[in-house]
């Protein structure tokens, strides 16, 4: 009888100190006002820089597993370079705004560990939506959490000329075929 109580209670105690026991099935909410999404083209004559308006996001993770799920999702004509007329071209001839009005952005799987606070480094893959059709990327992404308080920024970049998107370049005004993004997200977790 002890022996099986002894057992018993190793049993128990593996089952509660296992990793999947103190996993946290957590979800980052995204503040759009407190986010951003930032672009960098590369041109000839100049370097464009942009922004465009966060619509909302959240993303659900677990740190036991490599699983994510949700979406980060863009206004696509939220975009803003500086330059009305670059801007209404933008949205009519390369983003195609009136057909797809959002770009997003959804994870399926990061690899790294995602520790309970402080920073930590990932390697986040998903799928980025462009003019409604996905294509998978992986991101590098530090993200910091304290408390409640979230936060995750990332630097990459898209090949959207590669990825079906048309060259604003023109007689002796060329664009690199890749656009960089910064994104820096902010928002709250909870459990």
């Amino acid at each position: 009888m002890k022996v099986f109580a002894a057992f018993a209670l190793a049993g128990l105690l593996a089952g509660l100190l296992a990793p999947g026991a103190f996993a946290q099935h957590q979800t980052f909410v995204v503040n759009p006002d407190g986010s951003e999404v930032r672009m960098t083209l590369i041109t000839t004559h100049e370097v464009v820089n942009g922004t465009f308006h966060v619509q909302s996001g959240s993303i659900e993770f677990d740190r036991s597993t490599p699983k994510m799920s949700g979406s980060v999702i863009v206004f696509a004509g939220s975009g803003k370079t500086g330059n009305d007329n670059r801007d209404r071209k933008m949205n009519r001839d390369i983003l195609e705004v009136e057909q797809y009005a959002t770009v997003s952005f959804e994870p399926k799987t990061y690899s790294g560990a995602i520790a309970s606070s402080g920073d930590s480094i990932i390697q986040v893959t998903g799928n980025f939506n462009l003019l409604g059709t996905p294509h998978e990327i992986t991101i590098p992404m530090l993200v910091r959490l304290d408390g409640t308080s979230a936060n995750a920024k990332a630097h990459f970049v898209v090949p959207y000329v590669e990825w079906g998107l048309r060259n604003p370049s023109f007689m002796i005004w060329k664009a690199d075929d890749d656009v960089a993004i910064d994104l820096d997200l902010a928002g709250t977790l909870s459990k």
